[in-house]
């Protein structure tokens, strides 16, 4: 197996997967049909075509830096009779940076690769008005499962970030729960189709895990007190 790995950072983030209406709330990190959609735009496809290898990929995230939610009320006017739209209230998650894996086929991990590098309808992050502020293109981890490959990319948290808050230890995980494995939580946010006229999303299982930190394995490596000689 084969892991893509996106840095997924930004001034705004929103990734839903409950949103309804008037009120369009984020989930704490990103979801998998938000980075599907994401690849599925890159590769060029319509919003009506077969989804099923793509949702056979693995997925997980891991949360570098968490960012704050924030809450915006937008107002709008029907364009034809200028008559005004109901008040909406949108969420999002500002400053925040993740880094999202999705594992598979060689093949298919590979032209997704080509893709986010030359995508043919530019990503956002959730929703339109959320553009990266990043470059998405971590690389391929070739012959890993996941959970090694997100424990190996560089932690990717802002220096301003850093400075705040230090370096911790481990990072948060949020993965696809393995068959015959008790979920930690459920989302909507497996997608069946992005068709507009039909959109249609299953549940989810979520597991919670741990990985250390790469940046603390890297500064662990010194030892202060190896010129001092043995005792």
């Amino acid at each position: 197996m084969s892991v893509l790995l996106l840095r997924l950072a930004g001034p705004l983030q929103a990734w839903g997967s409950a949103a309804r209406f008037t009120r369009r709330t984020t989930e704490n990190a990103p979801t998998k049909s938000g980075v599907l959609g994401l690849l599925a735009a890159a590769e060029g496809r319509e919003r009506d075509a077969d989804l099923s290898d793509l949702t056979e990929l693995r997925y997980g995230v891991r949360i570098d830096q968490p960012g704050t939610r924030i809450r915006d009320f937008q107002t709008a006017h029907h364009f034809d009779t200028d008559k005004a739209m109901p008040l909406s209230e949108r969420f999002y998650l500002a400053d925040a940076v993740f880094v999202a894996a999705v594992e598979g086929e060689p093949a298919l991990i590979g032209r997704l690769n080509a893709a986010v590098r030359a995508p043919v309808w530019l990503p956002y992050l959730g929703r339109r008005s959320c553009p990266p502020s990043q470059p998405l293109d971590l690389g391929v981890c070739d012959d890993a499962d996941i959970v090694t490959a997100l424990g190996e990319v560089p932690w990717q948290a802002s220096g301003w970030y850093r400075h705040r808050h230090g370096t911790p230890r481990e990072l948060a995980l949020l993965l696809d729960c393995p068959p015959g494995t008790s979920p930690d939580q459920s989302f909507r946010d497996a997608p069946i189709s992005f068709d507009p006229r039909h959109r249609r999303y299953g549940l989810r299982g979520v597991v919670a895990d741990w990985v250390p930190n790469p940046s603390v394995e890297r500064a662990s490596v010194h030892d202060p007190t190896s010129a001092l000689g043995a005792v």
